[in-house]
């Protein structure tokens, strides 16, 4: 069996995010042949909008709830209380600041934009940022994620490669609801990697006499059942998943110059998400840190910033470079952000009423900041947009129609998003 296990994540509500997905690997069970079989059996035709030549998403999620006062949104004028330990620098685009431990997103911020007036819900869920609708509301609408609607869409695709690919495993936000389980991500978190590689035992001639013997198989079922169709398109790529080596050699990252790695050292799955992409993978999501502050905020802040800024500077840099930013589009945020005035436990508390999004490439306009808070941080002051807003304008960018609808499990249409009005400032 392979065995997809997510991160175990515990936050203040107590509960532990740990979910995980088994399915078979050419055993009894659901097997890889059959995970595609089933991609190609939905009744419906893909959507309108898919481009000739796909676009790619990486999506990053930051678990516990990123403080937005302290990252992309400071307020330096406001009182000590409210405005903490960190002060702004400006960034290479004149008019825009952001925190002092990001050196090297300031440096290069015509590649990045940020969205300063995003409204959330005070869930610990990666659901609304993900799906568009909160954990709350997905217990009856059980709506599918960004990167399963990829998958959905882009299902005609006969390449090896999956379309959507979770390096933090299974949640909420990455199930793909009412499209079905074979819109899930792959998730190559503990064994599930090793279904992906040969065995030992196991050498090209041989992997081509247990093809042959499955041949034989569907020869004696042809026999029994006349309607069996033989050995299908579907085994062939599932052997061809396998044998082609292109999503485990992107998630080998021993194949990446030492100099690479060194560089990444610390945020790999950053450089994982690049060479996933670069190997043709539609959507790819992963995660970062701990961001549940309550206590000792700037402290974790001191910890993290600095390495989410190593991570976001190198994987765009290394995209532009070769030539892949304006064909991929990557979003970072949080389910909510924190409150501006700050605890006696030195923390943040959990503040729905706004939140910061950070956005870069897919040949949208950088080089901004847009919207803005109040002057202590606690409610949009303009440009007020939803989460569905920024997911729309994302689906829009790797050339998906936000208008699209599929049917759910009771046979009506549903909208990918309902909020279809997109971030104007950054199409």
């Amino acid at each position: 069996m392979m065995t997809f296990l997510g991160n175990k994540q515990g936050f203040c509500d107590g509960l532990s995010r740990r979910n995980f997905l088994k399915i078979g690997a050419f055993g009894a069970g659901l097997t890889l042949a059959d995970m595609l079989r089933l991609k190609a059996s939905a009744n419906n035709t893909p959507a309108p909008g898919a481009p000739s030549r796909p676009k790619s998403a990486i999506m990053i999620y930051l678990p516990g709830g990123p403080t937005h006062m302290d990252m992309y949104d400071l307020k330096p004028d406001a009182p000590s209380e409210f405005r903490g330990e960190f002060r702004p620098i400006q960034t290479n685009v004149n008019g825009v600041q952001i925190c002092e431990l990001f050196p090297l997103q300031a440096r290069m911020w015509d590649k990045f934009a940020v969205i300063r007036s995003v409204v959330s819900v005070d869930e610990h869920s990666d659901s609304l940022v993900m799906t568009g609708k909160s954990q709350r509301d997905n217990m009856t609408a059980n709506h599918p994620s960004f990167g399963s609607v990829v998958s959905r869409v882009r299902m005609s695709n006969q390449s090896p490669v999956p379309s959507f690919v979770s390096l933090r495993g299974m949640s909420r936000g990455t199930e793909p609801g009412f499209l079905g389980i074979s819109h899930r991500p792959f998730s190559p978190s503990g064994p599930g990697i090793q279904n992906l590689n040969p065995q030992p035992a196991v050498n090209a001639e041989r992997l081509s006499d247990r093809r042959s013997m499955l041949e034989g198989f569907d020869g004696v079922s042809r026999e029994v059942d006349a309607n069996a169709a033989g050995m299908d398109t579907f085994t062939h790529r599932a052997f061809d998943m396998i044998t082609s080596g292109g999503v485990r050699q992107a998630l080998d990252l021993q194949r990446e110059p030492q100099a690479s790695r060194t560089r990444y050292q610390g945020v790999e799955q950053f450089l994982t998400a690049r060479r996933l992409v670069e190997a043709g993978v539609g959507c790819v999501t992963l995660s970062y840190g701990g961001w549940d502050t309550h206590g000792q905020n700037f402290q974790a802040m001191r910890r993290q910033l600095p390495k989410v800024d190593q991570g976001l500077s190198l994987l765009i840099n290394d995209l532009s470079e070769r030539g892949l930013l304006n064909d991929t589009v990557v979003v970072m945020w949080g389910e909510f952000g924190r409150t501006p005035r700050i605890n006696m436990n030195a923390g943040r508390d959990h503040w729905s009423p706004v939140m910061s999004a950070l956005v870069a490439g897919g040949g949208m306009r950088m080089g901004q900041a847009i919207g803005a808070s109040t002057a202590r941080g606690e409610r949009p002051q303009d440009r007020r947009y939803t989460v569905p807003q920024v997911l729309s304008t994302l689906y829009r960018t790797i050339g998906i129609d936000p208008a699209t609808t599929f049917l759910n499990g009771t046979g009506r249409p549903i909208h990918i998003v309902e909020d279809r009005n997109p971030v104007s400032e950054l199409i």
